[in-house]
């Protein structure tokens, strides 16, 4: 049985899609349409209770739901595609540190921005300071990274990957540009790496 993977257009199955695409593994994708918050139905929950995007199910049948979970699974199963820095590589520590920071910094403040009703009767203003707290982190990682034109050279890592499809979310494909030039170029570079392109593109524009 092939990999199964749960997710809908410009979700973080994004992030699995490219993830798999650089493995050279091939996945069965079911939609898990979130407009019509098909991911709180309950046939959907009886997947992944958290009812969330991505799921990926193993296959022999294990269900891993997060992100972060799912992309260091892969890694584990598929070390020749060298997704991360081998664990004595200091540069595996500092992947380690951005996918951490974006997953539990950055994606919070997605989930406000695309459902501020959940957290208060202002939405306009949670929506705002999700925004505004989500950039900040991105201005640190900015200041922090050196790609060329990936974190760690030619090849992409899991931390390319996990920041190129973040930095397209919550209106920063316009603003990452001027703001954050060095997260766009990395983002261009994991849209244009012919192992990639086409996994992109099913989500997501090609970078200016």
């Amino acid at each position: 049985m092939p990999y199964i993977l749960y997710g809908d257009h410009r979700s973080g199955s994004a992030i699995i899609e490219l993830a798999l695409a650089e493995i050279g593994e091939a996945a069965e994708l079911r939609p898990v349409p979130l407009a019509s918050d098909a991911q709180l139905a309950a046939e959907y929950r009886r997947v992944n209770p958290m009812g969330r995007v991505p799921t990926l199910i193993l296959p022999e049948g294990t269900v891993v739901t997060e992100s972060t979970a799912i992309l260091l699974t892969l890694e584990g199963r598929h070390p020749a595609a060298a997704l991360l820095p081998p664990g004595e590589d200091p540069g595996r520590a500092v992947a380690l540190r951005w996918m951490m920071l974006a997953a539990s910094e950055i994606y919070p403040c997605v989930t406000r921005y695309d459902y501020p009703e959940r957290f208060g009767e202002a939405p306009d203003s949670i929506r705002t300071r999700a925004v505004e707290m989500a950039r900040e982190i991105w201005r640190l990682i900015e200041a922090g990274i050196a790609p060329a034109p990936f974190l760690f050279g030619a090849q992409p890592s899991l931390a390319d990957l996990y920041l190129a499809v973040l930095s397209r979310w919550m209106g920063n494909e316009a603003w990452m540009p001027e703001h954050c030039p060095k997260l766009q170029g990395l983002a261009r570079a994991v849209a244009t790496r012919p192992k990639l392109a086409a996994a992109w593109a099913r989500h997501f524009d090609l970078p200016h």
